[in-house]
């Protein structure tokens, strides 16, 4: 069905429809609630929650901007939402000493199960390292790194999304990278360095694509 018909029909409180628009979007739904939030659990709740906001708001949806865009302005504003009520997350760094059951401290070790070092194999390490850091940035950043880098939305959707200029987006957008470059480039997960290039993410020696 015309994704058209399938809003009208939604609006109209077809339920079916709904169902069908839901199972359209859920993917992208839930992935930009997982790199808002950084774990499955929130991911699954936000994306629930989110959901729910837009078949009530459904309604309200006129067609100035295209659906995924709409769409995608209510799930950050669930995201953001939680990401205040929740305030400050307690994080534990990577590098801090974790005590054993006899009171002994140790350095955290980083589980790897995997074989050898491979081009896979780093490319996930690198993609968590990612995921992490964008945690540990201000929700104004992180939501501007998400869509842009990570969802691929132009310069103009995210500003329909966020409801701000042009300007304030690529102001935003260069001061999210750069704080998140700085926050990579302190970590030493790797025996080559990660480096940040401005919407991806790599190690050298050819991880492009690793988001």
């Amino acid at each position: 069905m015309d994704e058209n018909e399938l809003i009208r029909r939604c609006q109209k409180g077809d339920l079916a429809a709904f169902d069908d628009l839901v199972r359209v979007y859920e993917k992208k739904v839930y992935n930009l609630a997982y790199r808002m939030s950084g774990n499955h659990e929130d991911a699954n709740d936000l994306s629930q929650e989110a959901f729910l906001r837009v078949f009530q708001s459904l309604k309200d949806f006129r067609g100035q901007s295209s659906f995924s865009t709409w769409l995608y302005r209510v799930v950050s504003n669930v995201c953001l939402d939680e990401l205040r009520q929740r305030g400050r997350r307690l994080t534990v760094s990577i590098d801090e000493p974790v005590s054993s059951d006899k009171g002994e401290t140790m350095q955290r070790q980083l589980a790897d199960n995997a074989p050898p070092p491979d081009e896979l194999a780093e490319r996930r390490e690198v993609r968590e390292v990612v995921q992490a850091a964008i945690g540990e940035l201000s929700e104004e950043y992180r939501v501007v790194i998400v869509l842009r880098d990570l969802r691929d939305l132009s310069y103009q959707e995210i500003a329909e999304v966020l409801d701000c200029s042009l300007g304030t987006v690529k102001s935003r957008l260069n001061r999210a990278r750069l704080a998140l470059k700085e926050k990579l480039s302190q970590l030493e997960l790797f025996s080559s360095p990660v480096v940040y290039t401005g919407g991806r993410a790599a190690a050298k020696g050819g991880n492009n694509g690793a988001l």
